[in-house]
C-alpha cells in the first residue's frame, strides 16, 4: 500500500492535484513499519566473504574487509578517501565517517561518526591502506557492480551487497550470545543505527572534541570490530 500511496501522491502533484491526504497516508504507513521489508538480503559468512576478498584487487579486497569489520553498507565504504583513516597501524586502524561526501555521512556528531578497528584482519586492514597511497575513493565498483561480480561467481549468487552488514551483524549476535563481553548496544553502535538510546556520550559532547583519534576509543567500538 505504500507504494501505492507514493505513485498516487507523485501523479497527484505533477498534475497539480491537491495530494497532501497521500502524503499523510504514505509518511503514517512508514511510521507503522510498512518501508521495512520483510525479507532480507542473506547473510554472508566471514570466511566466505575474505575467501572472495583475497582474489580480487587490494582496493576491492580492502573494500570488502572494511565493510565487514565495519558492519557497513558497499556504499559508504567504497567512497572512502585517504583522509577518513585518521591512525593507521598494524594493531588500531581508526576511521572517522564525518569527512564523507554530504548526504553519506550523516550526522557528523553522532557516536556512530567514527569505528576503531582492532582483532582479526586488521594488520591486512592496515597494509592495504598504507599500499594504496592517498587515494581520493576506495574503489569505483558501485553496489550494482558488486552484484555484478558476485553473480559471476557460482559459489556468491545468493548475496546482494548488503548481504555484507547482515552477515557481520548476525556473527556478532552469535557472539555476544556465546558470551563475548561487550555490551550489546555497541552492535547497534558499529551498524549505525540511528534511534541508539542507550545512555553514553552525548551527541553535543561528541561536537564539542577536538582529537579525534581519543575519541574514536571513547566511543568502544573496538569492543566489537574485535570480534569480527
Amino acid at each position: 500500500m505504500l507504494a501505492y500511496a507514493r505513485m498516487l501522491s507523485a501523479i497527484f502533484g505533477h498534475l497539480g492535484t491537491d495530494n497532501q491526504p497521500l502524503k499523510a497516508l504514505a509518511s503514517s504507513l512508514r511510521g507503522a513499519g510498512a518501508a521495512i521489508p520483510l525479507t532480507q538480503a542473506e547473510a554472508i559468512p566471514r570466511d566466505t566473504l575474505i575467501g572472495w576478498a583475497l582474489r580480487q584487487s587490494p582496493s576491492i579486497c580492502l573494500a570488502a574487509m572494511l565493510a565487514w569489520k565495519t558492519a557497513s553498507r558497499w556504499s559508504e565504504v567504497a567512497a572512502l578517501s585517504r583522509a577518513n583513516f585518521v591512525l593507521v597501524t598494524d594493531t588500531e586502524v581508526i576511521i572517522d565517517w564525518s569527512t564523507l561526501p554530504k548526504g553519506r555521512r550523516g550526522n557528523p556528531y553522532s557516536k556512530s561518526r567514527m569505528v576503531v578497528v582492532t582483532g582479526p584482519l586488521t594488520e591486512g586492514i592496515a597494509s592495504l591502506v598504507r599500499s594504496l597511497g592517498g587515494f581520493r575513493k576506495l574503489t569505483q565498483v558501485s553496489t550494482d557492480g558488486l552484484a555484478s561480480l558476485w553473480r559471476a561467481e557460482p559459489a556468491m549468487r545468493q548475496y546482494t551487497a548488503h548481504s555484507i552488514k547482515r552477515g557481520a551483524v548476525d556473527h556478532l549476535v552469535a557472539a555476544k550470545a556465546a558470551g563475548a563481553q561487550f555490551p550489546e548496544h555497541l552492535i547497534s553502535r558499529l551498524a549505525k543505527h540511528v534511534n541508539e538510546t542507550h545512555p553514553t556520550v552525548a551527541d553535543m559532547t561528541i561536537r564539542y572534541t577536538t582529537d579525534p583519534i581519543p575519541l574514536a576509543r571513547v566511543l568502544r567500538t573496538a569492543e566489537v570490530t574485535a570480534h569480527l
